[in-house]
């Protein structure tokens, strides 16, 4: 039967609302199923800021990218690292154009919530040794009880000498929790606010319960503990000043679903962004203009920090590219080419959610299978704190993508008056350049086990790597 003239108007002057799968053809939807199996390894591999610089690095050196300083001069097609410490990384291409006409750049983070140790994280109570630890961005206190959790981190001795702790991750390795009171004698904790359940300074975690056989030592737990530490990493006590030690769960990615085409993982938010945005970068050859990933720290505190979006890091690589590329160069040139850019905030929106419908939009929120997401602006409530990406950009984005086969949504952060978000995209708007968030949704997000869509995850891949050619 021929479609009648309001089916073919529908199609012509409505927005496409199906499910991804549907839009798609099979070779397309077994090729989002395979993507996401490496993705997948990388998740369970890296669960630090650390620990995915590192690997992002690896993988560009693997790939044919040099680190900066190798480089006297750069040549269109040229592949370029720099780290900035060992939290945030930039990758790029130099494209054709000048770096005065600007570069494309696909800015993620790299950190996610979690539990960081104190500074003098080791105390024992009751026969219990425990890590007091002090919460890093915006969670759930109480989802991080009775969860098996792992500790990852680096502590820097005395002598210069770095010592890398990973313990939690291996069949073989134990694992820590947090421990909570049992239903019977909850009655207080269950009658108040849930932001209440579990004050910040009970997320202590449990490390262990044997004493040393000696009655003259009065912490006993505690020095037991510590001696073993000692054994097997070689460091004190006072080695926690100088560390930077995090608290994670210990669970990998798995897949969600009886037909897999969920993942669910801890540091979706917004390592999956990320991780995307790299193997975009790894296969923008031949760019028009410099194609950068840029991957940072500190976005779930503020994006302060010299490994954070607000740092100058950012610019001053801008400026030395252009200094390398251009004989003429001055300040001028590296103005230019901060004006001249365009940038995706590649960050995760949240998913609409049908057990909690009361907070969202529906007709302006984005969907689990729905396709990459677009923000045209972020903030809270009255737009406060957003950056909004201007309509000629907006339209400039979702047709390119449209004419590359990249299934694309657009949506809010739930309604105008139940919160919001930010995201790094502010802090490349106040450069003067033209950006818009574009990430994937999730369920759960800020969860010790978020979920995202095989098919989003691919889809993202697909836009970043048609944004950078």
């Amino acid at each position: 039967m021929s479609e009648s003239k309001f089916e073919k108007l529908e199609k012509e002057l409505l927005l496409d609302r199906r499910n991804g799968f549907e839009k798609t053809e099979h070779k397309e939807n077994e090729a989002a199923f395979k993507f996401s199996e490496d993705y997948k390894k990388f998740l369970s591999e890296c669960k630090t800021e650390r620990e995915c610089a590192f690997y992002f690095e690896e993988e560009a050196k693997k790939n044919g990218f040099k680190e900066l300083g190798e480089y006297k001069t750069l040549l269109p097609g040229d592949k370029f690292y720099i780290k900035n410490t060992e939290k945030a990384i930039l990758i790029g291409v130099l494209g054709e154009k000048a770096i005065s006409e600007g570069v494309c750049c696909i800015a993620a983070h790299i950190d996610s919530p979690r539990l960081d140790l104190k500074p003098n994280p080791l105390y024992e109570d009751s026969d219990i040794a425990y890590f007091k630890t002090h919460y890093y961005g915006g969670i759930k206190k109480f989802q991080w009880l009775t969860i098996p959790l792992a500790i990852h981190g680096v502590i820097v001795k005395k002598d210069g000498e770095k010592v890398r702790i990973t313990i939690g991750e291996d069949e073989n390795d134990p694992v820590f929790c947090i421990s909570d009171i049992l239903p019977h004698l909850g009655n207080a904790q269950m009658s108040g606010e849930a932001r209440k359940i579990i004050p910040g300074e009970k997320l202590n975690v449990i490390i262990g319960s044997v004493p040393v056989d000696d009655e003259k030592v009065s912490k006993k737990v505690k020095l037991n503990v510590m001696m073993l530490l000692n054994e097997k990493y070689g460091i004190t006590e006072k080695d926690f000043v100088s560390a930077d030690i995090e608290v994670v769960p210990a669970y990998k990615a798995r897949d969600i679903g009886i037909d897999r085409s969920l993942v669910g993982s801890y540091g979706h938010d917004d390592r999956v962004c990320a991780y995307t945005a790299f193997k975009a970068i790894l296969e923008a050859n031949a760019p028009q203009k410099t194609a950068i990933c840029y991957l940072v720290d500190k976005e779930e505190t503020g994006s302060s920090d010299s490994t954070g979006m607000q740092s100058a890091f950012f610019g001053n690589i801008v400026a030395l590219l252009a200094k390398m590329t251009d004989e003429n160069y001055d300040d001028v040139t590296a103005r230019k080419a901060l004006m001249n850019s365009e940038c995706l905030s590649a960050d995760v929106t949240a998913a609409y959610d049908p057990n909690f419908a009361e907070v969202f939009e529906a007709n302006n929120s984005t969907y689990l299978n729905g396709g990459v997401a677009l923000m045209k602006y972020s903030g809270a409530r009255g737009k406060s704190g957003t950056s909004e990406a201007q309509a000629e950009f907006v339209e400039k984005i979702t047709s390119k993508l449209t004419k590359n086969g990249v299934i694309w949504q657009v949506g809010e952060l739930g309604k105008v008056d139940e919160g919001g978000g930010g995201t790094v995209a502010q802090f490349f708007a106040i450069l003067g350049m033209n950006v818009i968030d574009c990430g994937v949704p999730l369920l759960s997000m800020h969860s010790p086990f978020e979920i995202a869509s095989k098919f989003d995850i691919y889809m993202a891949y697909k836009a970043y790597l048609t944004f950078l050619r």
